[in-house]
């Protein structure tokens, strides 16, 4: 994990004068909460409404969130980085969002959640080769890892009512997102590092600002563009529960931002991952077995500090 203390708060929440236990804790929550929403948001357009339009609905998304931090006070005056900056990481977010949401309409939840909880594995090697980070983790971390994720899978695979749908689109489309996640986290991580006078809310507009033309393409060429804007025109209550998912994904982007910033990309992977199996036991309403390997592998996720 990262050992410097920058000046952060989370909505109001001052963080820098807590103690590093009390940070997680807190950047943790929004997290949470921000991944359970989005998720019982996903499901519902996607497999309730059918409303397949992954690109589109990051487009509205980025919209929410850019009137939210104008909301939150934030003026491009307070910027501390060049908007070049931000170039590489707005693709790589808005295709990670592009792609994750999409591949619902190809993939059922679990088998969504089975794939992208792999995320820290990819996250951890990419941390090598991004310029301003090049970070290395020892043996343990990485066997941390690998419990981590074989214990989600497992755990997925387990229930047999909802076993995972796999359709070779959809796979190709999770495996897309998983490639820019191993990006993502490493090249926010080191704008931190590079700058830590950089904000969340600095971080989150840029990326948005800068990505949000880079979806045009894919929703024109896939025709996407149109069909969403006709089909939810139809039912215009759509765009109701994508401000919900978006207000809600907003608490848990900021916290997700803030947890790479105080304690590293990888961690904040972990984290995800630790998200995903609650979701899947709230959802399962049960525990089993393989949760054995997720004990374990928080037990050593623990030592790392």
């Amino acid at each position: 994990m990262k050992g410097e203390d920058q000046a952060r708060s989370l909505f109001g929440i001052s963080l820098s004068d807590r103690p590093r236990w009390q940070q997680f804790l807190i950047c943790s929550a929004g997290f949470f909460f921000g991944y359970l929403v989005n998720g019982v948001c996903e499901e519902y357009v996607y497999n309730r409404l059918q409303f397949s339009y992954g690109w589109y609905f990051t487009f509205i998304q980025g919209f929410v969130y850019l009137v939210l931090i104008y909301f939150q006070g934030f003026t491009t005056k307070q910027m501390v980085n060049p908007w070049k900056s931000y170039v590489k990481l707005s693709a790589v977010l808005m295709g990670s969002h592009g792609l994750t949401k999409g591949s619902l309409a190809f993939l059922n939840y679990p088998a969504q959640i089975m794939f992208k909880s792999t995320k820290v594995l990819p996250v951890m090697v990419m941390g090598a080769f991004i310029p301003g980070l090049r970070r290395k983790y020892p043996a343990h971390e990485y066997i941390s890892a690998l419990l981590l994720v074989a214990g989600l899978i497992l755990f997925t695979l387990a229930d047999a009512q909802t076993s995972p749908n796999f359709s070779m689109i959809g796979v190709l489309m999770i495996t897309g997102a998983l490639i820019f996640d191993s990006f993502l986290g490493n090249l926010q991580e080191a704008i931190f590092t590079l700058n830590p006078d950089t904000t969340q809310m600095e971080m989150l507009f840029c990326s948005t600002v800068v990505g949000l033309p880079f979806l045009v393409p894919p929703m024109i060429l896939t025709g996407e563009l149109f069909k969403a804007w006709n089909s939810c025109s139809q039912h215009p209550y759509v765009y109701g529960v994508l401000i919900f998912e978006a207000m809600a994904t907003f608490v848990g982007q900021v916290s997700v931002l803030s947890l790479i910033a105080i304690f590293g990309a990888a961690t904040t992977a972990m984290v995800n991952t630790y998200t995903a199996f609650i979701s899947e036991s709230l959802d399962f309403l049960q525990f089993n077995f393989f949760a054995f390997f997720f004990f374990l592998s928080f037990f050593l996720l623990v030592g790392l500090e």
